[in-house]
């Protein structure tokens, strides 16, 4: 039989675990709010923008999301001046206390128009068959355009270059005119509904032509809770591309780092 004392426990204990299921059902129900801001390369954004997109707001209905769409090289500037929150780079060397996770890797392929090919069609080609006409690439200050040169470097030669466009969609329109071949990741062709019959693209079998894809971010004490949860569902959106086969030529890296 309980005593007096313990009736009273019994009772305080019942209210104290009643307030805690209130608490957890308060918590559950609660929603995140807030901004984040997010930068996307143009070919990663082709692949990766609107299943993030549509993830977030599954997820977080009222984090309201800012997408920016540019060239690596701007997006690292607008990380360290704290105008992005998130990012995926391929060069990290400026980085200023940075959150930076291995994220994935995208084999290259040249890409060239299938109606006016320079190339005979073929499914892999070696790096060195990329010496025997000139292509259309970025310009230097491009991280994809520095790994195509190193990598060819690398392999002995150095690549013709036919134009510099720094606008993948002026880029591949170039290509699709005919004008010339280009060496990208399989996301470039990705917008294009009719991709199978406007290009061509033959996967450049060498490990050395790679690209090196990293989720970057401000520190985790700046970042806020939607920019916390940005991550975590951005990083989520591409292994679900990757290993449902939708991202072609892409395999998941699994390791991070941090650099100060």
């Amino acid at each position: 039989m309980p005593t007096e004392a313990g009736l009273a426990f019994f009772h305080e204990a019942q209210l104290t675990l009643r307030h805690a299921d209130q608490a957890i059902l308060a918590a559950q129900q609660a929603r995140l709010s807030g901004a984040v801001s997010v930068g996307l390369s143009p070919t990663i954004a082709s692949v990766l923008g609107l299943p993030l997109m549509r993830a977030m707001r599954e997820r977080y209905p009222d984090v309201r999301l800012h997408m920016v769409s540019a060239l690596s090289g701007h997006m690292a500037s607008l990380l360290n001046a704290r105008q992005l929150d998130l990012a995926i780079l391929f060069d990290v060397n400026t980085a200023r206390r940075w959150s930076v996770t291995p994220l994935l890797e995208e084999r290259l392929f040249l890409i060239q128009s299938r109606r006016n090919p320079l190339w005979p069609l073929a499914e892999k080609m070696s790096l060195q068959q990329l010496q025997q006409k000139p292509l259309i690439l970025p310009s230097g200050t491009h991280g994809l355009r520095s790994s195509v040169v190193t990598a060819c470097a690398q392999a002995g030669f150095q690549p013709q270059l036919a134009m510099e466009i720094d606008s993948l969609t002026m880029l591949m329109e170039a290509v699709d005119a005919g004008l010339g071949a280009t060496v990208q990741p399989w996301s470039a062709v990705n917008p294009y509904e009719d991709a199978a019959e406007r290009f061509s693209w033959t996967e450049i079998d060498d490990d050395r032509v790679r690209r090196h894809a990293q989720l970057c971010s401000l520190s985790d004490d700046e970042l806020s809770p939607a920019a916390l949860a940005a991550r975590v569902v951005l990083a989520d959106c591409a292994k679900q591309l990757v290993q449902s086969g939708k991202w072609i030529g892409a395999s998941l890296v699994a390791h991070e780092q941090r650099l100060g």
